[in-house]
Order: C-alpha cells, then sequence, then structure tokens
C-alpha cells in the first residue's frame, strides 16, 4: 500500500505502515494458505468476534487489555506473524505506549499523545490504572501477604486456648508447604476445587494461552495465563494439553518441576498430564 506524493514533476512514493487488525487479515486472507475465521476460533478456542475485532482494530469489544495483547499473540503465532511486532502494535494503537518514545527530537514537551475522543477517556483511565497495578504488582502481593499474616497472628493469639483453633493453624502450614518453590509469585489461581488432590500443577513464567481437555476431549479449562498465574489440573492420568507457547508453562509434579514441553513461542496439542508422563525426560 502506497501513497503518491507529487512535487513539480516528481512523484513519490512512500509505504503506509499496516496496523496489526491489517497485518492480521493479510497474512489470514493471502498467500497459498487462507483460513476462514470460524476455523483459527476453534483452533484456539478464542471466540469468532474476538478474532474479527483485532482485525478492524475495535479493541472496545474484548473486556480487558491483558486479554486483548494475549489473544494477539496467538493469532499472530498462528498466522506465522511476528507477535511481538502485532503486540507493540497494539500497544501504540491502543494508546499504551507513546508515538515518539524513539524519536530524537531535544523539545520532547512537543510530543503529545494522539486526539481521544471524550467517551474513551474512562478506559484510557482504566488502562493506566491496570498498568500502574500489574508494573507494580509485587509491591500490592506484599501488602496483601503483610495483612493476611496480621490476621493469622490475631487469630492465633486469641485462640489460643482453643484446640480447634490450634488444629486449624496447623492445617494452614501443611498446606502452605505442599505448594511448590515457584519461580516468580503467584498472581491468580485457577482451578482451586482441584487444589488439595492435584499432583500437576502450571504456572505461566510467560505469557501463554492453556487448554485442558479430558478423555472425551470435552475442554475443562481454556484461558489466557498471564505471568504469576497457577493451575491445579485435574488428578488421574487421563487429561491432555494444549500450550499456545510451550516454553512460557512451568509444570510441576508433586513439588517438583518437570521438563518444558517445548521451547518458546512453540504451539504444542496432546500434551499428557500424567505425572509418569511428564517427569519420563527428568
Amino acid at each position: 500500500m502506497t501513497e503518491n506524493i507529487e512535487n513539480s514533476e516528481v512523484v513519490v512514493e512512500t509505504p503506509v505502515e499496516l496496523t496489526a487488525g491489517e497485518m492480521l487479515r493479510a497474512a489470514r486472507t493471502t498467500g497459498r494458505r487462507k483460513r476462514e475465521i470460524p476455523t483459527i476460533s476453534k483452533q484456539l478456542c478464542i471466540r469468532e468476534e474476538f478474532l474479527t475485532a483485532l482485525e478492524e482494530g475495535n479493541y472496545s469489544v474484548i473486556p480487558e487489555p491483558v486479554y486483548i495483547l494475549g489473544f494477539a499473540r496467538n493469532y499472530a503465532m498462528e498466522l506465522g506473524l511476528n507477535p511481538d511486532e502485532i503486540v507493540a502494535k497494539i500497544k501504540k494503537e491502543m494508546g499504551l505506549v507513546s508515538d515518539c518514545a524513539a524519536d530524537d527530537d531535544e523539545d520532547v514537551t512537543a510530543c503529545a499523545m494522539p486526539s481521544i475522543k471524550e467517551e474513551h477517556w474512562a478506559k484510557i483511565w482504566f488502562v493506566k490504572a491496570y498498568q500502574f497495578v500489574y508494573q507494580n504488582w509485587i509491591w500490592f502481593l506484599g501488602g496483601l501477604l503483610v495483612l493476611i499474616f496480621a490476621i493469622v497472628m490475631i487469630v492465633s493469639f486469641s485462640g489460643a486456648g482453643e484446640s480447634d483453633a490450634k488444629t486449624e493453624d496447623v492445617v494452614v502450614v501443611e498446606e502452605t508447604i505442599k505448594e511448590p518453590e515457584y519461580k516468580i509469585a503467584v498472581r491468580e489461581r485457577f482451578g482451586t476445587n482441584n487444589r488439595e488432590k492435584a499432583d500437576v500443577i502450571l504456572q505461566a513464567v510467560q505469557e501463554s494461552w492453556v487448554k485442558i481437555e479430558d478423555a472425551r476431549g470435552n475442554t475443562v479449562f481454556s484461558r489466557v495465563l498471564v505471568p504469576g498465574d497457577v493451575y491445579y489440573v485435574p488428578a488421574g492420568d487421563k487429561y491432555k494439553a494444549t500450550f499456545g507457547n510451550a516454553g512460557g508453562i512451568d509444570i510441576w509434579v508433586n513439588g517438583v518441576l518437570a521438563p518444558d514441553a517445548g521451547p518458546d513461542h512453540t504451539r504444542k496439542t496432546g500434551i499428557s498430564m500424567s505425572p509418569d508422563s511428564l517427569m519420563a525426560n527428568k
């Protein structure tokens, strides 16, 4: 796509940069391997309207920025595009990064954010607040842990004479010890109803889509996990997993870190969640 700029008798063609959505649509609809959105939607377990919204640049259809970027990364990898380039373009289009961050102009104050319609200001402020919390999550987590510790201490002292309270304290300590020594702090837990019996625990150390299926092929879990998220896999040998970014998922088997399912930014399917199978290459 080019624009013609006429200057006297000279015509200069300058390239026009494609948007992230235009790149995604072009990768899907051109070349020898043309594909339909419903087909890709089933493969990635991402709703069709979300994929359409990414191609149209209509990001307000997708609920949160983290999901927008997660879906875009998996969609780009599925189409053979550079996921980092697509994510960077979307961040720029959403106003999450400055248009002139790489400029060398001396007058930095002359650089301004693109004009935004008044009705979008609330969303922009929400994104800013989310970014602040996400970038400083370790401080929020630390404060939460201090608060929890203070509550536990108060409850312990107030119920020191009650044997039931002492028993509950021991149970809490034992449950804490059973958790693996994760590489990064836990952000959010999923599948907590499986927590007590789970032999296999997944933690995202990079952004990755994760799908778990049972022996009949029914999906029991499907979600984009961001760094720190944990999922407790149901006990048993009948479950299989698909990772959108195989190298971005740590697999813990009975508290021991298993080998990676594959390299970074590689999609892997049919991964057995059997503890013996996962530890076979240890």
